[in-house]
């Protein structure tokens, strides 16, 4: 990928030594082929070619998802745990069909109390529904937000808002940052959420973050949280 960024070999080499890793068991290779094709879709968000990528992600993530399943298996690691939530939320953000049924009727379940999440799954469910959701999917997770006993719960979900995909409700998710729900420290990751989640995303975070720049500046003076802003 570094010499493709370079320009010294095509992209589409890139893809096909990817396809190569389809029966990859290892976590930390994974990781680090979803973080490679993360930067290819953003750059290719603003192309012809951006679904021809999700198929591609769909291709290469499908048989390691069908293989780990939804639930954990006898003996598994922590790294297990750590590629099914990878995998899962890679495929369901992709588009993948039987992903996100699944991913939908978990999460409805879990809403009403008939089987609650384990922990490792409920940002790749969040993150499925919401990027394919509606109005509706947005205040389901906003109420879950404000009935979160737990500070480690509130930041899974104000991480993942930004999943979202309609302008008007991005426009919300943004709102919502800088509302008294979220902790000031914790306002960049809703943004920095809302930047990665979308060309739109991109455009509208981009935008907020001038529009509210005395108010984030005061907020953060010389910070890390400043620099941290600027880089997402």
């Amino acid at each position: 990928l570094t010499q493709a960024r370079a320009g010294i070999i095509s992209t589409v080499e890139v893809l096909k030594v990817m396809e190569a890793f389809v029966n990859e068991p290892n976590y930390t290779v994974w990781s680090d082929l979803s973080c490679n094709l993360g930067i290819l879709s953003t750059l290719l968000s603003h192309t012809d070619f951006y679904e021809d990528i999700q198929v591609f992600v769909r291709d290469v993530f499908s048989p390691i998802g069908e293989r780990l399943g939804w639930d954990p298996k006898p003996g598994e690691g922590h790294l297990d745990a750590l590629l099914r939530g990878l995998v899962l939320g890679k495929l369901g953000k992709a588009g993948h069909k039987a992903t996100l049924e699944e991913a939908r009727r978990r999460f409805k379940d879990h809403v009403e109390g008939k089987n609650i999440l384990s922990a490792d799954l409920r940002s790749p469910v969040y993150v499925t529904v919401l990027k394919h959701g509606d109005s509706s999917t947005l205040d389901t997770m906003l109420k879950l937000h404000k009935q979160a006993d737990m500070q480690e719960e509130k930041n899974r979900i104000e991480r993942v808002l930004g999943a979202i995909s309609q302008p008007e409700l991005i426009q919300k998710v943004l709102t919502f940052a800088l509302s008294e729900e979220v902790r000031p420290q914790d306002t960049v990751s809703v943004i920095g959420g809302v930047a990665g989640g979308s060309k739109q995303g991109r455009k509208a975070a981009w935008k907020f973050v001038r529009d509210n720049w005395e108010e984030l500046y005061n907020r953060y003076q010389g910070g890390f949280l400043i620099s941290r802003l600027i880089k997402v």
